[in-house]
């Protein structure tokens, strides 16, 4: 026999076995429809979007416990919170992520029970772009205020270089990168500037999305701003502490309530969120906008995430509830390293508390 006879006695007893095989499947169409959905829905889906700050740490968390869980098809889109918050609204992610707690126009907009949970803490740096000047570079609050006020416009302007007289600080124009889209990072801060400086809140007020002065740079996220500062000579902005430490920006160590000059580290920035109590919170969506404590670092923030009570299809309400418990319990652990804050424990408690009572089981 030649090849060629080979080749099509092969093809046809190809053809006869799939033909039998496809004889042992359902033989009605809709029995196949049905069979298809249920290897689509084999793996349920666990999708969350939002928050830039806290999405390397997001990201870990379903990594790791994804690796634990295989039948979760998990996924997170760093979008903003603004984003983040939208698409919770609509039903079309399971976790919103956000850096500012839901407004109440936001939380008439949800069907259903639902919580905002914290879930991480973080530090908001000043990351700035000098060559040639070893820091750290001081910065005491009214100071960074007028810089981002658009008042202060050279490196070697004398309350600059007053707070900072061991450095040749450069007459250079200062570079102010911040954030265009709707970011939580940006209601964070200008929550804090809004706090301490009566000229911040009567021009600029509070807000996941800001008119900035003219002349300041825009980028998109967390890593837009990092990325830019890291490029621009003269740049300073703001950003979470960890994508400035792993694109290895300098941070300035920013003048806290007390006077103190203070780096972003993880033992300052849990004080910080612990805000001089041990008392566990009654409001788990109160903010922290200049924290108590003489060590404790002045720019920090919470990340939400935001949880139904209940969820229809492709969601598996337990799977959500039980991913999110172990992000308040084994999960903290993995923060410090990103550069992210484990939650205090009183507060840990208490989003576990809120969780179980969401999910309807008393303790």
């Amino acid at each position: 026999m030649t090849s060629k006879h080979f080749l099509l006695a092969g093809l046809l007893i190809g053809a006869s076995l799939v033909a039998s095989l496809s004889g042992c499947g359902p033989s009605d169409p809709s029995e196949k429809a049905a069979s298809g959905a249920a290897e689509t829905q084999a793996a349920s889906a666990l999708t969350a979007a939002g928050s830039s700050f806290a999405a390397p740490l997001i990201s870990r968390w379903m990594k790791r416990y994804g690796e634990q869980h295989p039948d979760l098809a998990l996924s997170y889109a760093s979008v903003g919170s603004g984003e983040g918050i939208k698409r919770f609204i609509a039903g079309e992610v399971a976790i919103g992520a956000t850096d500012a707690p839901l407004k109440p126009e936001e939380i008439a907009q949800i069907d259903g029970a639902f919580a905002q949970l914290p879930i991480t803490g973080g530090m908001i740096a000043l990351a700035y772009n000098l060559p040639g000047v070893d820091g750290p570079l001081n910065l005491p609050r009214d100071v960074y205020v007028d810089i981002f006020l658009n008042k202060i416009h050279r490196w070697d302007d004398p309350r600059i270089q007053a707070a900072n007289p061991g450095l040749a600080l450069p007459s250079k124009l200062i570079q102010v990168v911040a954030r265009r889209d709707s970011s939580g990072t940006t209601f964070a801060f200008t929550n804090h500037l809004a706090s301490i400086a009566p000229a911040w809140a009567e021009q600029y007020s509070v807000g996941k999305q800001i008119g900035w002065p003219s002349g300041t740079m825009l980028a998109s996220g967390n890593e837009g701003v990092a990325q830019r500062v890291k490029i621009t000579h003269g740049a300073i902005g703001y950003v979470e502490a960890g994508f400035a430490r792993r694109l290895h920006l300098p941070l300035a160590w920013l003048e806290n309530r007390t006077g103190g000059l203070i780096a972003p580290t993880a033992d300052t920035g849990q004080r910080a969120l612990a805000d001089g109590s041990d008392a566990m919170p009654e409001d788990l969506s109160v903010t922290v906008p200049d924290p108590e404590g003489a060590r404790s670092y002045p720019i920090v923030t919470f990340t939400w995430a935001l949880v139904r009570s209940d969820y229809p299809e492709p969601f598996n309400t337990r799977a959500v509830h039980d991913f999110l418990r172990w992000t308040l319990t084994e999960g903290q652990a993995q923060a410090a390293d990103l550069g992210f804050v484990p939650l205090p424990e009183t507060l840990a408690r208490a989003s576990l508390l809120e969780l179980d009572g969401l999910s309807g089981i008393a303790r």
